[in-house]
């Protein structure tokens, strides 16, 4: 089973930004998704990547974070102009595994 392990989170004011880092344990992970969750809602995707390598963004998030893949099974997502509704875990997953997440907290 893959290993993935989630980091970058942090405290950020409004409109600061923050870059998340997915540490992947095995080779062969060729996607990637990217969710989160916020309090008082359901997990919900932020975007991805395919395994062709085309990026995807959930509406709301389109133009306003990016993902990206590293050069050695790290993979990542750009969160910018963070507002306090960004506050939540945030999650990397590939095939039914996930990481434990990384806290992203938004206040003034």
């Amino acid at each position: 089973q893959v290993q993935l392990l989630e980091s970058g989170g942090g405290s950020v004011q409004p409109g600061g930004s923050l870059r998340l880092s997915c540490q992947v344990s095995a080779r062969g992970v060729d996607a990637m998704d990217w969710y989160r969750q916020v309090p008082g809602k359901r997990r919900e995707m932020v975007g991805g990547i395919t395994a062709a390598g085309i990026p995807f963004y959930m509406p709301w998030a389109e133009g306003r974070h990016t993902v990206s893949r590293g050069s050695t099974n790290t993979w990542y997502l750009q969160l910018n102009n963070l507002q306090p509704e960004d506050t939540g875990v945030y999650y990397c997953t590939f095939l039914g595994s996930w990481g434990p997440g990384t806290q992203v907290t938004v206040s003034a």
